[in-house]
């Protein structure tokens, strides 16, 4: 039987937040980043396997501090990662076995919802690629060389792109291996499938499901987790 799996990303450095270690491994409330991650696609029914990705170095204590520690038991394999984000996908999809629908997400995205992931895996099934998004709530505007505002972007059709980003598993593998031999660059998922053609849906996301980058972003962790818990 086919199966939904799960890539978790944590190959990351992470040097906007200055901490001088692995961003995923930062702890909210005594507890790493890429834990509370793990635990989410771990705990949800329709995800049968999962796959992390780790940076150089770093695969050991991954699965020594990380995984066994915290009895993570669905992942199936712990991978090195590449120096850009889609040479660690590959790497990952590489390691992916049997598996219908992948949902490929951020090690630094900790508050990632039940919902969340249902209706990735549910969309995915549908169209094919899908990633979860929320409305912009600022007003976007267009500057020139020169710095001067030119024109405003309607919001209504915009999105901030989150993770995950879910997929048919066959689509998504063919489309990162073409695009790594045409050698373009991007920086995420859902512009791999785009840049062959694929349509990608668009679902609702969450405001809280906030990436970890920098210094501030845990202040506003250690907010949302008060409120999760």
């Amino acid at each position: 039987m086919k199966k939904n799996c799960a890539l978790i990303l944590a190959a990351g450095k992470g040097a906007r937040m200055g901490a001088g270690i692995n961003k995923q491994f930062l702890n909210i409330k005594g507890k790493p980043i890429l834990v509370y991650t793990l635990q989410a696609f771990n705990i949800h029914p329709e995800i049968e396997s999962i796959v992390l990705v780790a940076a150089e170095g770093e695969a050991e204590y991954c699965r020594k501090e990380i995984v066994e520690k915290y009895n993570i038991s669905k992942v199936e394999s712990i991978v090195i990662g590449g120096k850009e984000r889609q040479e660690s996908v590959l790497s990952g999809l590489n390691k992916v076995k049997n598996a219908d629908i992948v949902l490929i997400h951020d090690g630094a995205r900790p508050f990632v919802s039940n919902r969340i992931i249902s209706e990735g895996i549910k969309y995915a099934k549908l169209y094919g690629a899908c990633s979860c998004g929320v409305r912009p709530k600022d007003t976007i505007k267009i500057i020139n060389g020169e710095g001067f505002s030119i024109d405003n972007l309607d919001r209504d059709t915009l999105a901030n792109v989150q993770t995950p980003q879910c997929f048919k598993y066959d689509l998504i593998y063919k489309c990162h291996k073409e695009i790594m031999k045409k050698k373009v660059k991007v920086t995420d998922d859902t512009s791999v499938v785009e840049y062959f053609g694929y349509k990608v849906y668009i679902y609702d996301g969450d405001y809280k499901n906030i990436k970890i980058t920098t210094p501030e972003d845990m202040i506003i962790g250690e907010s949302i987790m008060k409120e999760l818990h």
